[in-house]
Formats: structure tokens, C-alpha cells, sequence
């Protein structure tokens, strides 16, 4: 019998990884003989980075600005002249000093930081994932890292963070264009927000980082001017592209100055990944998040590795700590049946605590369940 193992990870307890791990060992002290192949997996948010590196990508280091301007020890993954970066490690919401918001301030400088050692290093690919963003600053603050100017009226570089839009005259960009050069970008949202609007950036994911009814006024016209200047420097007008909203609006720079591709971020990770060989002869797919619920359905990574398997007559069981989908909504998205942490121990905190414990014995469970009568 053969297994694919493809998790996400269960946040705050354990990394893709390391539920992978905890899962096989339970399947191979039942199933002894099982083929078990590990695939951690990621939908473009925190753990990107990780799920690259369990595929033998190498881990770089590199010091860079964290959400508030603080030094932040981040660290992309690499392989010959691809690139994996991911945004939440870099100037994510838990990088916030103290986990205190900054919604008028908060930057992604330190993204460019890390692009621009990557570029600098040798990468013509990048993979960028944009999940878990802190700022609302439209991406201003990672094309500034990679060389663009963003001036005032008195000819002054602008400050750091989406308030300070309000105040840009005009846009530099050859020593952005250098930068990049012909690097391709494939950056991986789930995200189809606008970047302004009803729908936009500020106006959905502002109060999410801490933005109050005022602060998300003054981002929005701040945001507006940030659009009108880039469109006027480049001739083209993205601000209503399908994922322009994306991260506080970093799918906007991403698109209109890297001339990025935005996709669908599970899609674009099993895609990279090369899952659909990965499938091929398995018997089981086993995936998982830490809670399945409605955003799993909106394009989350265990429902895109059940597609997946789907497509390929695969049959998908998940874990997870807790399930709030009913048995039809968990068969129409592709996933046959759920071993929940919760059904063993119900108390959350002990729960996250025994994650590893607990996952081992959903292994054992599912290979008696699914892979013994059919050896």
C-alpha cells in the first residue's frame, strides 16, 4: 500500500512537517510494510518556506526588517536559481513587537529586504507566498527594499508604512526595474480582493491588523493615492485586479511593478510541488489543518489536496484538532472521513500540547481503518 502524507500545519502546535512525521509513525506500527511518502504542504502562507525545505530546498538566513522597522531573523529557501519566499516570516503578524498593531506603520520593506538577497544571490524564480501580512501599506515597502524611489513633493523619500502614501508625489522606478531585471515572480494568494473599495485592502483585512473606522479612512485615500501615482509611472491601471488587495496590497505592487502572476496559493504549491506524479499508485491520501472549517473550503490546502487526489481516483482522509463541517460538506470537498484531535482529548490546550502524541495514534487508527483489510 502506498501513502501520501500531505498535511498543512496545525498553527500554534506543530509544522507541517512535523504532523506529517507524527502521522506516519503511527501508519508504519500498524501497517508495517506501508509505502509512506511525506509531502508537508503549504497554501502560500506561514510554513511555505518549510514545506520547500522538506522537498530539499536549502534554508538561507538573512537579516531583515520586521513589520515595525526591528531587526527580524528571517530566512527564505533555495534551490539552484528558484527561490521560495514567504511574507509571514518576514514582516507577518506575529512579527509584531509584543503583538502590538500598527496599522498606519507597519511595512514590507523587510519582503524587498529578502527578494533583493535572493535576486542579488542568483534566483530568477521566486515562488512568493503572501499570507498573514501586518501592514496596509500596498506593497510601497518591498519595492522601496528593491530600489524604487517614492518622493514627496519636496523631493523627500517617503516614510515607511500605508499612511504615508497620502504624501507621494511621484515614483523613481529604474533602480527597481534593475533590480528585478527579468526575474519571474509567481506569487500565491487566496485572495481576490481589490486593492480599494468596499472590498479593498483596507476596508476588509485593516481592522484584522488593528486598523480603527478612521484608520481604515485614511488608508483607503492614502491607498488611492498610491494607486493614481503607480498607474501614472507605468501607463496601466491594476488597482481593480482580481487579488490587488491581497496582504494589505502587496498583490497590487506585486502585479503592477514586479510584473508578478498571482495564483491561487494551494493551486501554485502542489503545482511546484509536482504533486499529480507524487499521486501516482498511491492507495491513500492523508491530509490535515488544525481546524477544518469554512475558510478551509475557500481554497485552504487540505481541500486543494484532496482535489487534487480526487482527479487522480485517490481516495483523501484528513486530521485535524477539530472539525466544524458536517459529513457532506467534508464528502463534497473531496475528503472521505476526519479523525478529529478533539474526539480523544477534548480539552483544547492539552490537545495542542500532545499534538504529536495524538496525531500518532490518528495514524495507527487510519492505517487499521483503511490500509489493513486492503493489503
Amino acid at each position: 500500500m502506498r501513502v501520501v502524507v500531505a498535511p498543512d500545519k496545525f498553527k500554534g502546535s506543530l509544522t507541517a512537517a512535523e504532523v506529517a512525521d507524527a502521522v506516519a509513525s503511527g501508519l508504519l506500527g500498524v501497517a508495517l510494510d506501508a509505502d509512506v511518502v511525506l509531502v508537508p504542504i503549504a497554501d502560500g502562507g506561514d510554513g511555505t518556506v518549510a514545506a520547500a525545505l522538506s522537498r530539499g530546498f536549502t534554508a538561507v538566513p538573512v537579516e531583515a526588517s520586521g513589520p515595525t522597522g526591528k531587526p527580524v531573523s528571517a530566512t527564505y529557501a533555495r534551490h539552484d536559481h528558484q527561490a521560495v519566499v514567504e511574507l509571514a516570516g518576514v514582516c507577518g503578524l506575529d512579527l509584531l513587537p509584543d503583538r502590538r498593531p500598527d496599522p498606519l506603520g507597519a511595512s514590507t520593506y523587510g519582503l524587498g529586504q529578502v527578494l533583493a538577497h535572493a535576486i542579488a544571490h542568483g534566483a530568477t524564480d521566486i515562488v512568493l507566498g503572501i499570507g498573514g501580512s501586518a501592514s496596509t501599506d500596498g506593497g510601497a515597502g518591498m519595492v522601496q527594499a528593491l530600489g524604487a524611489r517614492l518622493i514627496d513633493e519636496q523631493g523627500r523619500d517617503l516614510p515607511h508604512g500605508g499612511a504615508a502614501l497620502q504624501n507621494l508625489a511621484s515614483l523613481e522606478l529604474p533602480g527597481l526595474w534593475q533590480a528585478v531585471g527579468d526575474v519571474r515572480i509567481l506569487v500565491a494568494s487566496d485572495v481576490d480582493n481589490p486593492l480599494l473599495g468596499p472590498r479593498g485592502a483596507a476596508a476588509v483585512f485593516g481592522p484584522q491588523k488593528g486598523a480603527s473606522p478612521t484608520d481604515v479612512s485614511q488608508l483607503e485615500r492614502a491607498l488611492a493615492v498610491w494607486a493614481e501615482r503607480v498607474a501614472e509611472a507605468t501607463g496601466t491601471d491594476l488597482a481593480s485586479r482580481a487579488g490587488a488587495g491581497a496582504a494589505g496590497g502587496t498583490g497590487f505592487a506585486a502585479l503592477a511593478l514586479l510584473n508578478a502572476e498571482l495564483r491561487p496559493g494551494i493551486e501554485l504549491m502542489l503545482e511546484w510541488l509536482d504533486f499529480d506524479r507524487v499521486l501516482r499508485g498511491a492507495d491513500l491520501v492523508i491530509t490535515g489543518e488544525g481546524s477544518l472549517d469554512e475558510q478551509s473550503l475557500a481554497g485552504k490546502a487540505p481541500v486543494g489536496v484532496a482535489k487534487a487526489a480526487a482527479r487522480a481516483g485517490v481516495t483523501t482522509v484528513a486530521v485535524a484538532g477539530r472539525s466544524l463541517l458536517s459529513g457532506e460538506r467534508l464528502r463534497s470537498a473531496g475528503i472521505s472521513r476526519v479523525y478529529r484531535l478533539a474526539d480523544i482529548e477534548p480539552d483544547v490546550e492539552k490537545s495542542i500540547a500532545n499534538a504529536a502524541a495524538l496525531l500518532h495514534e490518528m495514524g495507527r487508527r487510519i492505517a487499521s481503518d483503511w490500509l489493513l483489510d486492503r493489503a
